[in-house]
């Protein structure tokens, strides 16, 4: 029987009957799964109103509470990761490997949310004024929710709820409908931990729940992380309802490579941030600026790290990368790398001809394609897949130009051993994640992920401090109390 993919509201697991469904591929071997039951705008506004519910008493529950529903919720994902890494490869296609790798950095957000009577804390002033105190306070929104891409179906929404969670909200969360079981694990593990029936929801769907997410009345604050026209239509859509909403769009990252870098380590950079994960990553390196002389040798070691790498199922040990995620995304990819060869381009290694791709399931191979200039479709879109461009510069000002100029601005890397090198490039390249002989700089759960121009929708990034802020809502408190011994009082504007 095919497996069938629910919603997860209240607390419990719930399918409609009657509901339109979606098929649920096995990338790796080309078949159905499974089935999600979609849901609509009425179910979406019945899990608004259970999240409401929970929110009433959940908002004022104590911090510590919080806190130790937190920590036995992080205990209970430590012991999950294998089967969550499972439930990711089997409808996403990465490797159980890099799906539990995954599954970690989502779980240090977590950690970061056990210590949120800390990281609430707020200012607190004495004697503003002749008797007068002023204090800051930070307080839930209410009801918030989450928007999250295929790519990562356990680390992106982990990025978001548990923060909003722990400092009080209630949270319903919109997984892609291609690979949709892991909020459900996400989702089960959290009630098992304490966290009470109604504060984390789950609602399956496609654009029909999307719409009524961003237009819902009850709904305060939207994260949302994909491309950027979608980014774009969720920010301007949901801010028209008055909502809070933080984008994130599409990354078209560079890796820049001087002269005097190590080139052995910029080649294995190089390669695990180009096809880790098929190149299905918003910080994937998907554009390689070697500078001056350095392209030659530096392709001649990418080209070769190619010919090793195992590309195959990814529930098999020793794969290295998997399919991508459906059948239309890997003809897509396919075609920019056949389009870039028509514009000019010189395609060192094509990922088409690559025996898997010639086998079932949605497999294409790593292509390296050199001589690509920036008014290529395969510069100037973003391929999110297993495709390394490769655009030469003859010095670092005409490095740094090409990726300034870019729309994109989610991050940015630089291999070098120059200190004055790297302190120039994070000083001026426009980027919001920077990385100095890191491929992926993608931040720790205590810092924010985010990028700028066309890479972000909003004004602030994800988890951290930032994702607290965001999450809850200002005061500021001004208090007095009468006192005798400050005789004639006059309670209107605190004077000094």
């Amino acid at each position: 029987m095919t497996k069938q993919i629910g919603h997860y509201i209240g607390g419990k697991i719930v399918v409609p009957e009657g509901a339109r469904k979606l098929p649920v591929y096995d990338p790796g071997l080309g078949e159905v799964a499974g089935e999600v039951h979609l849901g609509d705008a009425e179910l979406l506004d019945s899990a608004v109103k259970v999240a409401n519910e929970a929110y009433q008493s959940w908002g004022r529950a104590p911090l510590s509470r919080r806190a130790r529903v937190m920590f036995a919720y992080r205990e209970l994902l430590e012991r999950n990761i294998g089967k969550i890494a499972k439930a990711i490869s089997e409808e996403h296609g990465k490797t159980v490997a890099d799906a539990a790798g995954e599954a970690r950095r989502g779980l240090e957000v977590v950690e970061f949310a056990c210590g949120i009577p800390q990281v609430q804390k707020s200012q607190y002033s004495a004697s503003v004024s002749r008797g007068v105190d002023t204090y800051s306070i930070r307080q839930p929104l209410g009801v918030v929710a989450g928007i999250t891409p295929f790519n990562f179906p356990a680390m992106v929404p982990m990025w978001m709820f548990p923060v909003a969670i722990a400092v009080g909200n209630s949270f319903i969360l919109k997984p892609s409908e291609k690979d949709p079981s892991a909020s459900l694990l996400l989702a089960e593990l959290f009630s098992e931990a304490g966290l009470p029936e109604g504060v984390f929801n789950v609602v399956q769907g496609d654009r029909e729940v999307v719409e009524a997410i961003l237009d819902h009345p009850g709904i305060r604050a939207v994260s949302f992380v994909g491309s950027t026209p979608i980014a774009s239509y969720i920010y301007r859509r949901a801010a028209e309802q008055g909502k809070r909403v933080q984008a994130l769009g599409g990354a078209k990252n560079h890796m820049i490579v001087l002269p005097d870098a190590d080139l052995d380590a910029a080649a294995d950079a190089a390669v695990s941030a180009g096809y880790g994960s098929a190149g299905e990553r918003c910080m994937a390196i998907s554009v390689l600026v070697p500078v001056g002389e350095t392209a030659e040798p530096l392709l001649e070691r990418i080209t070769a790290r190619l010919a090793d790498l195992r590309v195959g199922y990814g529930q098999e040990e020793g794969t290295d990368m998997g399919p991508l995620v459906t059948r239309e995304h890997r003809d897509r990819v396919a075609g920019f790398v056949a389009n870039a060869e028509g514009e000019g381009a010189e395609v060192l290694v094509d990922g088409r001809d690559h025996e898997a791709a010639k086998g079932k399931g949605f497999y294409l191979g790593p292509s390296l394609v050199d001589r690509v200039t920036p008014d290529m479709e395969l510069y100037k879109q973003e391929i999110f897949g297993p495709v390394l461009s490769v655009v030469r510069a003859k010095d670092s000002d005409e490095a740094i130009d090409l990726v300034n100029s870019n729309p994109y601005a989610n991050g940015a890397a630089i291999f070098t051993r120059s200190g004055s090198a790297a302190h120039r490039f994070q000083d001026e390249i426009t980027a919001g994640m920077v990385g100095i002989n890191v491929p992926i700089p993608v931040p720790v759960a205590y810092y924010s992920f985010g990028g700028s121009k066309d890479s972000l929708f909003g004004d602030t990034h994800v988890h951290g401090e930032e994702g607290v802020k965001f999450y809850t809502r200002g005061k500021v408190v001004t208090q007095r109390w009468a006192d005798e011994r400050i005789p004639g009082v006059d309670f209107g504007f605190p004077q000094t």
